[in-house]
């Protein structure tokens, strides 16, 4: 992707399929620096208008296309104000370059906020949300998912089987060989060595591989599988580098865990820190509500209420 040699490999592929397919691609990572040894264009990265502009034009000769289907900021820079970014992404949409627009890797804030000036001033919303998500980071969770139910924003999750942790070819004998070797390539090693190191890792892929064997399906396919049945989830990203592996993924399609599986992998996998304000809300709702207070199902998750809606 950073290379951008994807787009031109997958323009050539869907060339004589266009109607067929559905084209996403991002703009914000400045790519200049990856393809010669200068610094950085300062204009060819980041939200502001310019970025986009030049970075889809670049993106639809490279595709060979003349719109593109879903166009993502990819990530919330801080920098550009959220009525630039959406002004420009509603000019792309309107010259027929862009039909949807979406965001990844953001804050709920941004999300709420966006979406309601576009919707204050007739202007494309942002109608889905890439995010990390996989049994070892339910982080989404809390804000990103309450944000995007409300919203009505689809979550289209990567990182699925955590930088391939979930697919049980790693063992702590094999990461720590990573470690000590000081061979650090890439962002997946340091995540991997992170991962690791917390027992609990290693708790729930025992569970995935327990589920995977009672299944007889990959620990890779229970992984996403589990995505797959959580509200809100659209469409997850896989990461497959070989055709075997795409077609090991998409196997993921054809089953579904049972409600007692399920059950088995978010135990293994719950988190015993629950962050600030859910926490205080949570132990405060009988003491100054009132007892037996039932919560709406999409909210049962972030309070850690039981199937009944009850604390």
């Amino acid at each position: 992707m950073y290379t951008i040699l994807s787009e031109r490999f997958l323009g050539e592929y869907i060339a004589d399929k266009r109607s067929q397919v559905v084209i996403a691609t991002k703009y914000t990572m400045n790519t200049t620096g990856k393809l010669q040894d200068i610094k950085f264009n300062p204009n060819a990265g980041g939200n502001h208008r310019k970025s986009l502009v030049e970075n889809l034009n670049e993106s639809l000769k490279r595709l060979g296309t003349r719109h593109i289907d879903l166009m993502y900021v990819h990530a919330w820079e801080y920098r550009t104000p959220i009525e630039e970014v959406l002004r420009s992404l509603d000019d792309v949409v309107r010259s027929g370059k862009v039909l949807y627009v979406a965001i990844s890797d953001s804050p709920a804030w941004v999300i709420s906020c966006a979406n309601a000036i576009a919707e204050l001033r007739g202007w494309s919303p942002f109608i889905g949300l890439q995010t990390r998500y996989n049994l070892l980071n339910r982080s989404l969770e809390y804000d990103l998912l309450s944000a995007c139910t409300e919203l009505d924003v689809g979550i289209i999750p990567w990182g699925c089987v955590a930088e391939g942790f979930l697919t049980g070819k790693y063992t702590r004998g094999s990461i720590a060989s990573i470690k000590k070797s000081g061979d650090i390539r890439q962002m997946r090693d340091l995540s991997l060595i992170g991962l690791a190191e917390r027992e609990q890792s290693w708790q729930i892929l025992d569970e995935v591989k327990a589920i995977a064997a009672e299944t007889k399906r990959s620990p890779v396919q229970v992984a996403l599988n589990w995505i797959l049945q959580k509200p809100g989830i659209t469409s997850p990203l896989v990461g497959a580098r070989t055709k075997a592996q795409l077609v090991e993924n998409l196997k993921a399609l054809e089953f579904k865990l049972t409600p007692e599986q399920m059950t088995r992998l978010d135990d293994v996998s719950e988190t015993d820190i629950q962050p600030f304000p859910y926490s205080f809300i949570k132990s405060n709702f009988e003491a100054y509500i009132g007892k037996g207070i039932q919560v709406p199902d999409k909210y049962k998750r972030v309070l850690k209420l039981d199937v009944q809606g009850k604390l």
